[in-house]
């Protein structure tokens, strides 16, 4: 599973013109799933994003996470974090999830953030998003997670 991490000022996402989802200061997650994923793993890299530190403390060093700062969380589904670019002008998408899964798992990872710490926002599975984002800094960051984590 992966996480793609932008550290943002503010981030919006919205469906057919209507924003189902908004943060402020915190980490916009791009959240891409794969065909061998489990709940499992999106619960540790959902461990993860919540302290990963990507947020300056007074010296400047980015030592804080998102739970330190009390930022948002906006998660995103993208299935297309998980193309297999490595040859040709088109990507593969062998490695994604199947929409059944992929849901699932993205319900999973959602659920058990909205468990765990607020606030939280969400994109929507399968649908056609736009995304409005401040990125800070910029800041970006690739996680990944793997049953071998």
């Amino acid at each position: 599973m992966i996480g793609l991490l932008q550290r943002v000022s503010e981030a919006s996402v919205y469906v057919d013109g209507e924003r189902v989802g908004c943060i402020d200061q915190g980490l916009l997650v791009f959240v891409g799933i794969e065909r061998e994923d489990t709940k499992a793993i999106a619960v540790r890299l959902l461990e993860r994003i919540l302290a990963y530190r990507v947020f300056a403390d007074d010296s400047g060093r980015m030592n804080l996470s998102v739970r330190n700062v009390a930022g948002g969380l906006l998660l995103v589904p993208q299935f297309t974090l998980v193309a297999d670019t490595r040859k040709g002008a088109r990507p593969s998408f062998s490695h994604a999830a199947s929409p059944a899964l992929g849901r699932e798992l993205f319900a999973e990872i959602l659920t058990q953030a909205r468990q765990r710490y607020a606030p939280v926002a969400a994109g929507v599975f399968a649908a056609d998003m736009q995304i409005s984002l401040l990125n800070d800094g910029p800041v970006t960051f690739w996680l990944q997670v793997s049953a071998a984590d």
